[in-house]
Protein backbone atom coordinates (compact mmCIF):
# COMPACT_ATOMS: atom_id res chain seq x y z
CA UNK A 1 0.00 0.00 0.00
CA UNK A 2 1.22 3.50 -0.73
CA UNK A 3 0.14 6.86 -0.03
CA UNK A 4 0.55 7.79 -3.72
CA UNK A 5 0.68 5.13 -6.49
CA UNK A 6 2.51 6.16 -9.44
CA UNK A 7 3.92 3.15 -12.57
CA UNK A 8 7.79 3.16 -11.13
CA UNK A 9 6.41 2.80 -7.24
CA UNK A 10 4.60 -0.09 -8.64
CA UNK A 11 6.91 -1.31 -10.63
CA UNK A 12 9.50 -1.36 -8.17
CA UNK A 13 7.29 -3.09 -5.00
CA UNK A 14 6.43 -5.81 -7.66
CA UNK A 15 10.15 -6.46 -8.08
CA UNK A 16 10.64 -6.29 -4.43
CA UNK A 17 8.01 -8.61 -3.52
CA UNK A 18 5.35 -7.50 -3.38
CA UNK A 19 2.21 -9.46 -4.81
CA UNK A 20 -0.38 -6.51 -5.41
CA UNK A 21 -0.21 -2.66 -5.57
CA UNK A 22 -2.92 -0.77 -3.75
CA UNK A 23 -2.93 3.08 -3.56
CA UNK A 24 -4.17 4.57 -0.53
CA UNK A 25 -6.64 7.26 -0.70
CA UNK A 26 -10.00 7.65 -0.17
CA UNK A 27 -11.03 5.03 -1.39
CA UNK A 28 -8.82 2.91 0.26
CA UNK A 29 -11.45 2.20 2.66
CA UNK A 30 -13.60 0.52 0.30
CA UNK A 31 -11.03 -1.50 -0.98
CA UNK A 32 -9.67 -3.14 1.86
CA UNK A 33 -13.39 -4.02 3.14
CA UNK A 34 -13.67 -5.45 -0.37
CA UNK A 35 -10.20 -7.58 0.16
CA UNK A 36 -11.57 -8.43 3.40
CA UNK A 37 -14.87 -10.18 2.10
CA UNK A 38 -13.41 -11.99 -0.50
CA UNK A 39 -10.81 -13.43 1.61
CA UNK A 40 -13.93 -14.29 4.14
CA UNK A 41 -15.42 -15.79 1.37
CA UNK A 42 -12.48 -17.94 0.09
CA UNK A 43 -12.35 -18.75 3.67
CA UNK A 44 -15.35 -20.15 4.23
CA UNK A 45 -15.57 -21.84 1.33
CA UNK A 46 -12.35 -23.94 1.89
CA UNK A 47 -14.44 -24.52 5.34
CA UNK A 48 -17.46 -25.87 3.37
CA UNK A 49 -14.98 -27.69 0.84
CA UNK A 50 -13.06 -29.71 3.61
CA UNK A 51 -16.66 -30.77 5.49
CA UNK A 52 -18.19 -32.02 2.71
CA UNK A 53 -14.88 -34.09 2.22
CA UNK A 54 -15.21 -35.43 5.91
CA UNK A 55 -19.05 -36.20 5.51
CA UNK A 56 -17.91 -38.03 1.97
CA UNK A 57 -15.18 -40.12 4.30
CA UNK A 58 -17.68 -40.73 7.03
CA UNK A 59 -20.41 -42.02 4.89
CA UNK A 60 -18.00 -45.08 3.57
CA UNK A 61 -17.86 -46.38 6.90
CA UNK A 62 -20.11 -49.35 8.24
CA UNK A 63 -22.00 -48.82 11.04
CA UNK A 64 -19.28 -50.56 13.48
CA UNK A 65 -16.65 -48.65 12.00
CA UNK A 66 -18.69 -45.28 12.65
CA UNK A 67 -18.78 -46.72 16.75
CA UNK A 68 -15.03 -46.88 16.29
CA UNK A 69 -14.18 -43.49 14.82
CA UNK A 70 -16.43 -42.18 17.90
CA UNK A 71 -14.45 -44.18 20.32
CA UNK A 72 -11.01 -43.17 18.87
CA UNK A 73 -11.90 -39.58 18.72
CA UNK A 74 -12.17 -39.86 22.22
CA UNK A 75 -8.87 -41.43 22.76
CA UNK A 76 -9.96 -45.06 23.62
CA UNK A 77 -7.05 -47.50 23.62
CA UNK A 78 -7.74 -50.74 22.26
CA UNK A 79 -8.31 -53.05 25.54
CA UNK A 80 -11.07 -50.36 26.18
CA UNK A 81 -12.35 -49.64 22.35
CA UNK A 82 -12.73 -53.91 22.24
CA UNK A 83 -14.23 -54.10 25.60
CA UNK A 84 -17.29 -51.06 24.98
CA UNK A 85 -17.74 -53.05 21.18
CA UNK A 86 -17.85 -56.43 22.78
CA UNK A 87 -15.38 -58.12 20.37
CA UNK A 88 -11.76 -59.00 20.40
CA UNK A 89 -8.68 -57.00 20.37
CA UNK A 90 -8.17 -58.24 17.02
CA UNK A 91 -11.20 -56.93 15.89
CA UNK A 92 -10.75 -53.67 17.09
CA UNK A 93 -7.52 -53.01 15.73
CA UNK A 94 -8.75 -53.74 12.59
CA UNK A 95 -11.72 -51.61 12.49
CA UNK A 96 -9.86 -48.65 13.82
CA UNK A 97 -6.96 -49.84 10.76
CA UNK A 98 -9.97 -49.32 8.48
CA UNK A 99 -10.80 -46.18 9.76
CA UNK A 100 -7.59 -44.62 9.92
CA UNK A 101 -6.96 -45.80 6.37
CA UNK A 102 -10.59 -44.41 5.32
CA UNK A 103 -9.54 -41.13 6.86
CA UNK A 104 -5.56 -41.06 5.98
CA UNK A 105 -4.61 -39.78 9.44
CA UNK A 106 -1.58 -40.88 11.06
CA UNK A 107 -2.02 -39.75 14.61
CA UNK A 108 -5.36 -40.50 16.24
CA UNK A 109 -5.93 -36.56 17.55
CA UNK A 110 -6.78 -35.69 13.95
CA UNK A 111 -9.85 -38.31 14.27
CA UNK A 112 -11.08 -35.91 17.02
CA UNK A 113 -10.97 -33.00 15.30
CA UNK A 114 -12.82 -34.40 12.36
CA UNK A 115 -15.37 -35.50 14.95
CA UNK A 116 -15.85 -32.94 16.46
CA UNK A 117 -16.43 -31.02 12.62
CA UNK A 118 -18.53 -33.87 12.11
CA UNK A 119 -20.79 -33.27 15.26
CA UNK A 120 -19.97 -36.99 16.17
CA UNK A 121 -19.03 -36.64 19.32
CA UNK A 122 -22.19 -34.04 20.63
CA UNK A 123 -24.03 -36.87 18.60
CA UNK A 124 -23.19 -39.97 20.73
CA UNK A 125 -23.73 -37.36 23.36
CA UNK A 126 -26.88 -37.03 23.21
CA UNK A 127 -27.92 -40.23 22.36
CA UNK A 128 -26.07 -41.04 25.74
CA UNK A 129 -28.46 -38.21 27.57
CA UNK A 130 -31.44 -40.23 25.74
CA UNK A 131 -30.67 -43.66 27.21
Amino acid sequence: MAGHGDIPTSVQAIKTGAEDFLETGHHAKGRLKSLSAVRQYDDTREQDVRNVTLRALFSRLIRRERQVFALLARGKPHKQLAFALGTSEQTSKLHRHNVTQIFQVQVLAELAVMAERLGVLSAVQCEKNRA
